[in-house]
């Protein structure tokens, strides 16, 4: 029996169960269409089910030995060991990840595993003074209760852990819904992790469905005081909507149109292989790419030859090759918007220094150029393997570009002048920078998130323990206080 089905079930209270929905969600390999498996929605019920089993679950947990808790995250960093090639094929299998691809996600999985570890110890308590001799003010870091955490398709595996892990590990119980394109990666693989390593029932829910079966009920439910939520500007601003009205907490990591910038004394060969990597990188599917290339006038003939050289001798085709650098998009529907994105930007007059062809969900890269400074594609999110270049005459200009978006999430800027590059660097509107490197980076300790329309909060070391606690002040009177009446 595969993953696919043998984790083909929501999971509520300890138990794989199937769902009492009205329809079917059709779990494909977008590369082969292939059907992976079939899973009836979780409705309304099933949500308050698994948010009440996750209520109950966390009274027990929260109050369990932070030490103990740490426990669970070291079988389960065994558990990713021993299952590693199961994993990587499933990655591979659901959301068309190359063996790079897969690698980098169980890489990361594991390291915010490792910060899981400490995090149960850091949700630290302070003792402040008082203007009254006599009193003593105490603050405690406390689990808010319960998370929803809803993730995405790109790398699902990864976005789940990275908030499931460390709201459990600060004490809270967790119900998740991973996207409907990748259940099973985001969703039934976490849970089968985390039973194998020992979780107690009810901490950890997995509900697979969509709103069009229960509509906000994810959100609006009474239980959760958190949802953290990865994915689209246009969706996130409806979850943040949605819990702003219910006095619901959000982290929301969203899109993003990053810039690398590649100034005038650049190690030009070395930009290159970074853009490259950072533009195409699980076909551009992640908010972190380099959507726009910016390249100093000076070096732009240089850059432009190898740049085009390098993207393509990209091998596109089967994610399960090991050769592979381009596999799938995650769907059809996701390769044809692509396409049609490209047809109308050479329309609007851009240059295609290469134009890649589509095939089915696979669409090989495209380079363009020659854009109007109004072009729309300049201002938006393409999720799919599409490279803008575009030129510029000096820093002021490659500033103001780059921070022409509505997004801020990533970036990246090369120059053999480090300290030229954090100035630069400091003047982009961004979360995340990175002087002379690609644009797709995340650490587990280092706090991660966007600025502007890239979302709201930080996630990633001290900041969980800020997304996913709460602070307490209880005062203690040893004296006796006066009363004006």
């Amino acid at each position: 029996m595969s993953y696919f089905d043998e984790l083909a079930f929501q999971y509520i209270d300890g138990e794989w169960r199937a769902g009492t929905g009205s329809w079917d969600i059709v779990d494909f390999n977008p590369y082969d269409g292939e059907k992976l498996a079939s899973i009836t929605v979780a409705g309304v019920d099933e949500i308050d089910q698994a948010y009440r089993a996750a209520e109950r679950a966390q009274k027990k947990w929260g109050a369990i030995n932070p030490y103990t808790r740490r426990l669970v995250f070291e079988r389960a960093l065994r558990v990713i060991d021993e299952r590693e090639p199961e994993l990587a094929a499933a990655i591979t299998a659901e959301c068309g990840g190359t063996a790079v691809k897969a690698a980098f996600e169980l890489h990361l999985v594991r390291e915010f595993l490792r910060e899981a570890l400490h995090l149960a110890l850091r949700a630290e308590g302070r003792i402040l003074p008082s203007p009254d001799d006599t009193k003593e003010n105490r603050l405690y870091r406390l689990p808010v209760g319960v998370v929803g955490v809803i993730s995405p398709f790109n790398f699902p595996f990864l976005l789940s852990i990275k908030s499931v892990a460390p709201a459990i590990a600060l004490g809270n119980a967790v119900v998740l819904k991973p996207h409907q394109n990748t259940p099973i990666c985001g969703g039934g693989l976490v849970a089968k992790v985390f039973e194998e390593a020992g979780l107690p029932a009810g901490v950890l829910n997995v509900v697979v469905t969509d709103i069009a079966e229960i509509g906000d009920a994810l959100i609006e439910h009474p239980v959760p005081r958190v949802i953290s939520f990865t994915g689209s500007d246009k969706v996130g601003r409806h979850v943040a909507t949605v819990a702003a009205s219910h006095f619901k907490r959000t982290v929301l990591e969203l899109g993003g149109n990053s810039a690398l910038i590649v100034l005038d004394d650049a190690d030009v060969d070395y930009a290159v292989d970074a853009a490259v990597f950072s533009r195409f990188i699980h076909q551009g599917q992640v908010c972190m790419a380099a959507n726009r290339v910016l390249v100093d006038r000076s070096v732009e003939a240089e850059f432009t030859e190898k740049f085009v050289a390098k993207v393509k001798s990209l091998k596109v085709g089967d994610p399960g090759d090991p050769a592979t650098h381009i596999g799938p998009l995650i769907n059809a529907g996701q390769a044809e918007a692509v396409n049609t994105l490209l047809d109308q930007t050479v329309a609007d007059g851009a240059t295609a220094l290469l134009r890649g062809e589509i095939n089915g969900t696979l669409v090989a890269p495209s380079v363009l150029t020659g854009l109007a400074a109004d072009s729309p594609v300049l201002a938006q999110e393409i999720f799919g393997p599409v490279a803008l270049l575009i030129p510029f005459d000096g820093e002021e200009e490659a500033v103001r570009i780059a921070n022409a978006t509505p997004y801020g999430l990533s970036g990246a800027v090369h120059t053999r002048d480090i300290e030229r590059g954090v100035r630069v660097a400091k003047r982009i509107d961004t979360g995340m920078i990175h002087v002379n490197d690609g644009t797709v980076h995340d650490e587990a300790i280092v706090p991660f998130g966007g600025e502007k329309q890239s979302g709201v909060g930080r996630l990633n070391g001290d900041s969980m323990v800020d997304a996913f606690t709460t602070t307490k002040w209880i005062s203690i009177q040893h004296g006796r206080s006066r009363f004006p009446f």
